[in-house]
């Protein structure tokens, strides 16, 4: 008995490896823009558009698809719109019944009974089964499905039944979703895009230099800390942190009313949402903090050589001056209160309490504790799936366009093995998060802006010298060689290689740069070999790019790339009817369709098999 058991499975596998691979989606730099990125996650970034047409084809018009794509889309809005979708007509009922069930077949047809079973809501799984494996050809079975859908819709299950079955049909159109980085910062609701994500049901995520921050934030690192919250403070979305996390900002606020005077240097971009004084007050606060501890941590980790960050060091206090790369440059705007030009990185007493509050608050907040830890266990620096490397913002090379070496001590670090170093480190600092400066806890901080790293890709970040200076040469922020050779074939194939892949199969993924397209810049660089698909959903990029950015669909028949608009509003969606579909071209066509057993799963799959012949022998 338990042999035939064992071969039922071994067929099983069988013929799973042998099915078509599911639709993958690559999103990145979602910089806390929920509503745009849950709607390209509802219209499947344009793919669903696409199957309603396909499995429709003359059926339906061009405005009927339109109308079938919003209410799959957004079914719970949809009810709001009486004109277009009439929920509490009977008539309409059954034809978005039927449309559904029909949709719904046709999406499932590339996986398992068992996978798509596993998608059902389990109030509704049996009848889901019955209704998408009747033959309608044959009456008998046909008038069964017809009694089935005059039952549902007499027991008034209608519009439950249409509200679930929606979202099943989006996840089936998008298989597994990867995360290229960067979904906080900018934004005002990354909250809500990690709700969103955490309930997603198969996802991965490779860290962004901002997520990194948080990330440092919550181990314990206070350098981090005032840096996320002096950019939440710089872009006013400090306010929709402490709601989002209830992280308690009074201290903060009371200490820097009580410390700070109005100053023009730190007025937030953009419209002021809220009074302007309170928020100059609170951003000088956290700058200051923020320079004393970059500071402190210099002093602490001379071996990371970050001397450029310890710039309240070499402020000459009596004339307002500062030396940088041996010029002297005049201080505009000063707000040193706090600063003791004897002792110029010691903390005053408030601002240590001040400090201690807000690190307390940070990370005993539940939701942020859940945030974080999902972060942790289905993140990472880089990923390898189905032989193609993913990774946000670079990996360092030098000006002769070779992997470049972080050294620390001893030890050097170049391309897989330096990631795997700040993966290391980050997973450290995440297991003793009670201790604050350990060398962890200290690297996250050089990964959010050191010159190696491999999330910044900068020389320096210049956040002093735009605060302070006028001369806008010392703001420059020199882009690693990287950026330059990401367009060489022969380097993306180094890359490749240097990560075990082979460059005429495997591609690269990578985000953390919008693409200026109208500088005329692609998405396509490297000969093809790699992918920039910087999500482009927060705002204050989409001036630079003139769209809302990219993102990037694999499928059994190979890669294409998506052009997504700015994003308004569902009421604009409902009003125009119309599902702003996104600009789709196929840019790498396998020669083969991709089967299961090509990928990451099936490797897994192939496993498992072998485990079981090994029981059957």
């Amino acid at each position: 008995m338990k042999n035939q058991a064992i071969l039922t499975e071994l067929i099983n596998l069988e013929a799973i490896l042998n099915l078509p691979k599911g639709t993958e989606l690559y999103l990145s730099d979602i910089h806390g823009e929920f509503a745009a990125f849950d709607y390209i996650l509802r219209s499947c970034a344009g793919n669903l558009k696409l199957k309603i047409t396909e499995c429709f084809k003359d059926q339906l018009n061009e405005s009927e698809i339109n109308q079938l794509t919003l209410l799959i889309a957004y079914p719970e809005e949809a009810i709001q719109y009486p004109r277009h979708y009439p929920f509490y007509n009977k008539d309409y009922q059954e034809r978005v019944i039927r449309q559904l069930i029909t949709l719904l077949g046709f999406v499932s047809t590339k996986y398992t009974r068992s996978k798509v079973r596993k998608k059902f809501p389990e109030e509704y799984a049996y009848i889901l089964e019955e209704f998408i494996y009747t033959d309608l050809q044959y009456s008998d079975q046909a008038d069964y499905f017809k009694n089935m859908i005059h039952y549902l819709i007499e027991l008034d299950e209608a519009i439950p039944f249409i509200l679930k079955v929606a979202p099943v049909i989006q996840n089936l159109i998008i298989d597994h979703i990867h995360i290229v980085g960067d979904i906080f910062d900018r934004g005002k609701e990354a909250d809500l895009v990690m709700e969103r994500i955490c309930h997603l049901p198969s996802v991965d995520i490779q860290w962004g230099n901002h997520d990194l921050l948080w990330m440092g934030a919550y181990a314990g690192n206070a350098a981090c800390l005032c840096h996320l919250l002096r950019i939440a403070t710089r872009y006013q979305y400090l306010y929709d942190i402490e709601k989002a996390y209830g992280i308690n900002l009074r201290p903060l606020f009371l200490f820097a009313e009580k410390t700070y005077h109005a100053n023009p240097v730190f007025t937030p971009k953009g419209k002021l949402d809220a009074d302007q004084l309170i928020l100059e007050q609170v951003h000088q606060a956290l700058s200051i903090m923020q320079f004393k501890l970059e500071g402190q941590i210099v002093h602490r980790r001379p071996e990371l050589k970050m001397d450029m960050y310890d710039v309240l060091s070499k402020i000459d206090y009596e004339n307002n001056t500062i030396d940088i790369d041996g010029q002297t440059y005049k201080i505009e705007n000063p707000c040193f209160q706090t600063v003791n030009p004897k002792q110029p990185l010691q903390l005053t007493e408030a601002e240590q309490a001040v400090l201690e509050s807000l690190m307390y608050s940070f990370q005993h907040s539940l939701k942020m504790k859940k945030h974080m830890e999902f972060l942790m266990k289905h993140g990472s620096m880089y990923l390898i799936y189905n032989q193609h490397l993913l990774y946000h913002g670079c990996i360092p090379l030098a000006q002769s366009g070779e992997l470049i070496n972080f050294t620390v001590g001893n030890d050097s670090y170049q391309g897989a093995a330096l990631l795997d170093f700040f993966e290391k480190n980050l997973k450290e600092s995440f297991r003793n998060f009670d201790t604050h400066e350990d060398f962890a806890t200290d690297l996250s901080w050089y990964a959010w802006c050191g010159p190696f790293s491999p999330l910044f890709g900068k020389h320096k970040m210049t956040t002093f010298e735009r605060y302070f200076i006028k001369d806008k040469k010392t703001h420059l922020e020199r882009k690693n060689a990287y950026y330059q050779y990401r367009d060489s074939a022969k380097v993306c194939q180094l890359i490749l290689e240097a990560f075990g892949l082979n460059p005429e199969f495997s591609r690269i993924i990578n985000g953390h740069t919008p693409v200026k397209t109208t500088k005329g810049e692609s998405p396509i660089r490297g000969d093809g070999h790699l992918f920039v698909i910087d999500g482009g959903l927060s705002k204050a990029y989409q001036k630079q790019t003139g769209i809302a950015g990219y993102s990037l669909l694999n499928n059994s028949y190979g890669f294409q790339i998506v052009t997504h608009q700015p994003f308004i509003s569902t009421d604009y969606l409902f009003n125009q009817q119309t599902d702003m579909t996104a600009i789709k071209r196929v840019v790498d066509k396998v020669a083969k369709r991709t089967l299961i057993k090509d990928t990451t799963i099936g490797q897994e799959i192939q496993t498992k098999k072998r485990k079981l012949q090994s029981q059957l022998q």
